[in-house]
């Protein structure tokens, strides 16, 4: 039988330390080609690009340990699986997998991911799909204990299938292999950022900003995605894509709309 097709693409960039772990990880499993932004698109979100020309280059980053395929995109993460599903890739993927990305996309953050954002849209196009995050912000993080738990969970929803109209958010603790509790499947945590913004003034006389913030937790409850990152356990939140409020449609039925 062949390998399974594996989409790879992240939103820190092509060359991130976290996809190339990926990458690797990855081609343990199946057949991998990368399509990826060509420079770090962190916080865009689910954006595309309507504007502008976008732009896309065959490559080979790593020689030994590269994917089958590799393209860059000039645009944002969205754009990428876009591309790669309508242009380049000759067959639907049998999964897309994004990431890993550097620093959490746990609770309210999977809003702002484009980490999150391009394996929604692989989701929104029927391709069963995974965002990979490790609690660890530095550009040199440590991708390695994260290894296995990776490969099981891919492996696990290649076997068993992702429901339709859900993506998996998985979000990774910052800890050695050995220190894992194991894995949880959990809620979406309720929180906020209180934001604020940092005020400046340029050589010119012009004011600029800075957006700065603190995250708050505003939920206590222990089956949630913050509370097993806090306890030691790799976090799986199923996440979908379809923004009803389905508990709030009877509520607004009631307001007198059409008298």
């Amino acid at each position: 039988m062949s390998k399974p097709l594996i989409l790879v693409t992240n939103d820190d960039g092509i060359t991130a330390p976290g996809l190339r772990a990926l990458v690797r990880y990855m081609n343990e499993i199946g057949d991998v080609v990368v399509v990826a932004p060509d420079s770090p698109q962190s916080g865009k979100g689910h954006a595309i690009t309507l504007d502008i020309a976008l732009y896309s280059k065959r490559m080979k980053i790593d020689l030994e340990n590269g994917a089958n395929e590799e393209y860059s995109c000039s645009g944002t993460p969205a754009d990428c699986v876009k591309m790669a599903l309508q242009e380049l890739l000759d067959r639907k993927p049998d999964i897309c997998v994004s990431g890993i990305n550097h620093g959490s996309n746990s609770s309210i953050n999977v809003i702002y991911s484009g980490t999150m954002s391009a394996a929604i849209e692989a989701g929104i196009e029927g391709v069963p799909a995974i965002g990979f995050s490790l609690c660890d912000y530095s550009w040199n993080a440590d991708f390695e204990p994260a290894g296995e738990s990776i490969k099981k969970i891919v492996r696990e929803a290649l076997l068993n299938g992702i429901p339709p109209g859900v993506v998996l958010n998985v979000n990774i603790p910052k800890l050695e292999a050995k220190d894992f509790k194991g894995i949880k499947i959990c809620r979406q945590a309720r929180a906020n950022w209180k934001e604020k913004f940092d005020k400046r003034t340029n050589p010119m006389g012009k004011d600029y900003y800075w957006l700065t913030g603190e995250f708050e937790l505003l939920d206590k409850g222990e089956d949630t995605d913050e509370w097993a990152l806090a306890n030691g356990y790799i976090s799986i939140v199923p996440t979908q894509f379809d923004l009803t409020a389905h508990h709030a449609i009877q509520n607004i039925n009631n307001w007198n709309l059409n008298a």
